[in-house]
């Protein structure tokens, strides 16, 4: 009785991450359909960097421009980091075959922990690179995209696919 209970747990928990990836992207569709006919109007048709991001609101938002848009940054980066460190710390910790999981105390996970703490720095001192912030955090978007683990194996009968796996699927590794 207890895994018709976790079936339906499972149903139920399915169809709210349906409805909320479906709720994030239409959002983030109006987001930049509405950008990019503000950015049209004012004469705007090549970003190439933050600085010109920035410049490109200025005749919607004034002198705030900066400001602005540099709380957008911010916020973006105080979401993607840890999210992007974690999937690493995850992916990294469940390829050597660790102990993983946030729900373990520290002295389970040292390896796992570490990574997310290694992960955490390197994210963010990418700013004091000459690296573009919003170059990296889009290649290791797609990075973590193209190499974690997601559906399902046909080959192995459906059965879940594990993120080595998927590495060796796409080559990205042995």
């Amino acid at each position: 009785m207890g895994s018709v209970a976790s079936v339906a747990s499972l149903s139920t928990h399915s169809r709210r991450t349906l409805v909320g990836m479906a709720l994030s992207n239409l959002i983030a569709i109006a987001i930049i359909f509405t950008t990019a006919a503000t950015l049209h109007r004012a004469g705007v048709m090549d970003i190439s960097s933050s600085t010109d991001a920035a410049k490109a609101l200025e005749p919607v938002a004034g002198k705030f421009a900066f400001v602005i848009f540099s709380a957008g940054i911010i916020g973006t980066g105080l979401l993607a980091v840890p999210v992007l460190a974690g999937s690493a710390a995850f992916g990294v910790g469940e390829a050597l075959q660790w102990k993983v999981g946030l729900a373990r105390k520290s002295k389970e996970a040292v390896a796992f922990y570490g990574t997310l703490a290694a992960a955490t720095v390197l994210g963010t001192g990418i700013m004091f690179t000459p690296i573009d912030p919003i170059n990296a955090l889009y290649w290791s978007a797609v990075i973590n995209g193209i190499c974690s683990g997601h559906g399902r194996d046909d080959a192995d009968g459906g059965a879940p696919t594990s993120w080595a796996s998927s590495l060796s699927k796409a080559g990205c590794a042995r």
